[in-house]
């Protein structure tokens, strides 16, 4: 068994990455999907090894299903701005 003042470095992972996918356009989608997985493993190891992080690895599957919702909204936003464009124009 861990200490419990040990920090899950898999939740570190999760929040750095759903924060991440919030910022950068396109590329966010991506990291929202892994930032997803290492919560999920954070959540998993945390079980097992009594460590710390809980919270981060919370939040980092927040800030990643937002960052996957405003990835989605900004794709879906281009592929209307561009087709409405392409209508006008013909």
């Amino acid at each position: 068994m861990s200490d419990k003042s040990q920090t899950n470095n898999s939740s570190v992972v999760a929040l750095t990455v759903g924060i991440l996918s919030l910022f950068i356009p396109f590329l966010g989608l991506i990291l929202g999907i892994i930032g997803i997985v290492f919560s999920r493993i954070a959540v998993k190891q945390m079980n097992i090894t009594n460590e710390n992080g809980r919270g981060l690895a919370t939040a980092g599957l927040i800030c990643s299903i937002v960052g996957i919702i405003i990835q989605l909204l900004m794709v879906l936003g281009y592929v209307a701005f561009f087709s409405v464009t392409s209508y006008i124009s013909n």
